[in-house]
């Protein structure tokens, strides 16, 4: 998004993202638009919104790609469609798929977050993601807490909805990145947390499974990925011995 950066930009996002996008003149969360009703029966949206959206010059768009009511909805207003997500088998990393949509080069892409740097003193574990399968099982965090409090403190974290006693919780994503940057290593499954700690400077072990690093892993030079031996193999699988000389060799001790 930063590489179409023009005269005048306005990037309307998922709510929660709001606060990540820095560089645009302007920055809405979809919800509020009403975008998301359009093609929707029974649902209208808001009368002055084809009007906007009409005012652009032009519109590069990865949301509804893939629902043609909605792309019939819009049809003859400046809209470019991409696709949302790179395909299946293609083994390019997803941050140079998406670079390469809207003319960026040949990467490699390292998505970056600017965040004023506070060095603390502390790891982080964050051992939540968006599926089951591809968390690592809580007791095997625990159990690398324990041999990390024996070289530096752990904080964890966790969002909103997700159950996890003592763990610090924040509402905005950019707060969220800055106190990350702090730490001195993030621990993690494939979330899009851990993408934020990668993107924020933050030293990170990730942990993948199903998914696949290839495509998916964060990027940096302090980056480590720790996986299974095999896709499909479970989680469970991953020894915390391997876990921890991750983060050994990005500066824990």
């Amino acid at each position: 998004m930063e590489f179409l950066r023009a005269g005048s930009t306005e990037v309307w996002v998922a709510s929660p993202n709001v606060p990540l996008i820095r560089f645009a003149d302007r920055v809405r969360a979809i919800a509020a638009t009403g975008l998301d009703l359009l093609g929707i029966p029974d649902r209208e949206p808001p009368p002055a919104l084809l009007e906007t959206l009409a005012g652009f010059d032009s519109i590069v768009s990865w949301y509804g790609a893939n629902r043609p009511e909605f792309r019939a909805a819009v049809a003859g207003l400046p809209f470019e469609f991409l696709p949302a997500l790179p395909d299946a088998g293609a083994g390019l990393h997803a941050a140079d798929f998406y670079l390469r949509q809207v003319g960026g080069g040949s990467g490699p892409a390292i998505p970056r977050i600017a965040c004023p740097r506070a060095p603390g003193e502390f790891a982080v574990i964050h051992p939540f993601s968006g599926s089951a399968r591809k968390n690592w099982p809580l007791e095997r965090y625990r159990e690398l807490a324990r041999a990390l409090e024996t070289r530096i403190p752990v904080r964890w974290c966790a969002g909103p909805e997700e159950a996890l006693d003592d763990a610090l919780r924040f509402d905005d994503l950019y707060e969220l990145a800055c106190w990350l940057n702090s730490a001195r290593v993030y621990f993690g499954n494939d979330s899009g947390i851990t993408h934020l700690a990668a993107a924020s400077g933050t030293p990170v072990v990730a942990l993948f499974g199903p998914t696949d690093p290839a495509v998916w892993a964060p990027r940096g030079a302090r980056v480590r990925v720790v996986g299974t031996s095999r896709p499909g193999e479970p989680m469970e699988n991953i020894p915390v011995a391997a876990v921890l000389e991750a983060g050994v060799c990005l500066g824990v001790a």
